[in-house]
């Protein structure tokens, strides 16, 4: 067994598309629009679904926004060095909303990120990547 992917919900797909392109450098492994569901899939991630977790944004065609509730947390990403990918965000307008350095209690260097939807995204730094 392994883990497949996450789905998050969105409001706005060509938002999110740019932002986990762009600016935190996924792949789009597919998307299919579903008319008589009226909804599209995408998934995205940063190897082939075969092998790596992926990220599934649904798209629901007449919801523009999703209550985010307090149930859910974050999506967690390693990366080689989180200070230069923090940098790399900002600079191509994503929102660092804690600025990477050790967590509280703990020495792992963690950061997070806010996507256009406000679903958050800790980066933790990590020497395998």
């Amino acid at each position: 067994m392994r883990l497949l992917h996450t789905m998050i919900r969105v409001g706005d797909l060509e938002r999110s598309l740019t932002f986990y392109q762009d600016v935190m450098g996924m792949k789009l492994l597919k998307k299919k629009d579903f008319p008589e569901g009226k909804f599209t899939l995408a998934f995205l991630g940063y190897g082939s679904e075969d092998t790596s977790h992926c990220l599934e944004l649904t798209y629901n065609w007449n919801t523009d926004h999703y209550d985010l509730g307090n149930g859910f947390g974050h999506i967690a990403i390693g990366v080689k060095n989180i200070y230069k990918m923090c940098e790399e965000i900002t600079e191509k307008g994503g929102e660092v909303s804690r600025p990477p350095g050790p967590m509280k209690h703990g020495t792992t260097v963690l950061a997070f990120v806010k996507d256009p939807d406000g679903y958050q995204i800790e980066l933790i730094e990590r020497t395998a990547g």
